[in-house]
């Protein structure tokens, strides 16, 4: 329900606004005065104002500059009964969403209500997703190779050298580069990815430098490349032990010369781009099969990167696992799960051919399918099936041995939904098996209503094995 609140010194004004809006189901509050209308401001959460222009001790002017210099996306409506063009322009500059003359037509200022909470509610939900699109994941780990990395991320990032970051793949490449360019000088200009190995080879110099009309078939009107995209900023090439040699050369020749040509294109462009590259290829190896260009590089190697195997830095996994729980949890809209000790050990144990990537997914799946608290049974059968190997084996520490469930096969399933409806339909049989399918045990088990329960076990058509 919308809070809105009203600021007038005409009582019959403000109890009329009040039993409308009332009616209309908002949270109404009312002052008669702007001086404690601005602290009950500073007090409560508004999603809307309503402030007359003409009052004592504080003109309603004075109380829309402060109130938006403390709480800068609250809409505010001015009223007056001395209601002029300029003063709706003054009120509009001051940044009211809108002005009303006195007395106020009712269907007017109830559309104009509505409209101001919807941009209220715009802006709101324009910043979180703003601020989750730009939020660059930490780099997580206290460990000696993480603490290198960060330190050179330091030293190197307000420079304009060349970086080439090596790793395997899920190691943590991207959020590397994306830390360099965060933290350099260029971190107000874009940030351009491109993806060696996801662009077919005949595409990729298009892709690059893009193309005039007419240059090929499919080219029906001109394109921008990547290079013009990045002018200014930072351009990361991904997985760059993909490229054609033929497109080597001309990101080679743009390196050198910092100027590129459109395919088909006769004119030279100029480009002030810094390059950021990564691979999980040994180009050393790649160079010698005569696969990548050693004049490339050398001209992407001047500072080097490498990123560890998390198999390498297995004491930064509880904090990684447990920064994935809190943020998932949070996306979840659920209370945050607990991993106990023997669960964090035996996921440490794990050989993480996946590496952090993996650990976040695994992390995701844990939280689906098990209880309130994360137990190493959980991290047995949920968190790596069809490894083919156990924990008990991976970690010679443990006596035990733990059988896992096989894999699913991913290709059955169309959307992420229907993966949480197999992963919610194996986890509420497992359950119910391990009740000797007592519902009611079952559903306290799992914290859901029996009745709810049931109409799962319904949707799901899970029925007790006869054998």
């Amino acid at each position: 329900m919308a809070k809105l609140l009203i600021i007038d010194d005409e009582r019959a004004i403000r109890s009329t606004l009040r039993e409308i809006l009332e009616y209309e189901n908002y949270d109404v509050d009312d002052i008669d005065n702007g001086v404690d209308g601005l602290e009950l401001i500073k007090k409560k959460k508004f999603d809307l104002v309503l402030c007359d222009i003409k009052m004592n001790k504080m003109d309603g002017m004075e109380v829309l500059e402060q109130a938006l210099a403390y709480s800068p996306d609250l809409p505010f409506i001015m009223i007056s009964g001395h209601g002029t063009v300029e003063t709706a322009i003054e009120a509009s500059k001051k940044g009211a969403f809108d002005f009303i003359s006195k007395p106020p037509d009712l269907n007017r200022l109830l559309i104009t209500v509505r409209n101001a909470l919807d941009r209220g509610t715009l802006v709101t939900e324009t910043k979180v997703l703003k601020r989750k699109a730009s939020k660059t994941r930490d780099i997580l780990g206290s460990s000696e190779s993480i603490g290198k990395i960060k330190e050179t991320i330091e030293r190197v990032a307000p420079t304009d050298a060349r970086v080439l970051i090596t790793g395997a793949n899920g190691s943590g490449k991207e959020l590397v580069a994306r830390w360099l360019h965060e933290k350099s000088n260029r971190a107000d200009s874009p940030l351009i990815e491109v993806n060696c190995a996801a662009i077919p080879s005949e595409l990729i110099e298009s892709e690059l430098f893009g193309h005039e009309k007419g240059s090929f078939t499919s080219a029906v009107k001109q394109r921008i490349g990547k290079f013009e995209l990045a002018n200014g900023g930072t351009l990361f090439l991904d997985e760059i032990g993909d490229m054609s040699l033929s497109a080597q050369a001309k990101v080679l020749r743009a390196l050198q010369e910092h100027k590129i040509s459109r395919v088909g294109g006769e004119k030279e462009l100029e480009v002030n781009v810094r390059v950021l590259a990564a691979t999980n290829k040994d180009l050393l190896k790649e160079i010698e099969d005569g696969n990548f260009r050693m004049d490339l590089y050398h001209r992407l190697n001047v500072i080097n990167i490498h990123v560890p195997h998390l198999t390498e830095r297995v004491e930064d996994i509880p904090e990684i696992a447990q920064n994935f729980l809190e943020e998932i949890c949070k996306d979840y809209g659920m209370p945050v799960k607990k991993i106990g000790d023997a669960a964090m050990a035996a996921l440490q144990a794990l050989p993480w051919t996946g590496n952090v990537r993996e650990l976040h997914n695994m992390i995701e799946r844990l939280i689906i399918l098990s209880d309130k608290a994360i137990t190493e049974h959980d991290v047995a059968a949920f968190a790596n099936p069809g490894g083919g190997t156990n924990i008990g084996a991976a970690n010679s520490s443990s006596a035990s041995t733990v059988t896992r469930t096989a894999t699913p096969n991913y290709d059955n399933f169309n959307n992420f939904q229907d993966y949480k409806d197999y992963a919610e339909k194996e986890f509420i049989k497992f359950k119910l098996e391990k009740n000797n399918w007592n519902v009611s045990k079952t559903a306290d088990d799992i914290d859901i209503q029996r009745s709810h329960l049931y109409s799962k076990i319904e949707k799901f058509g899970l029925k007790r094995s006869t054998e």
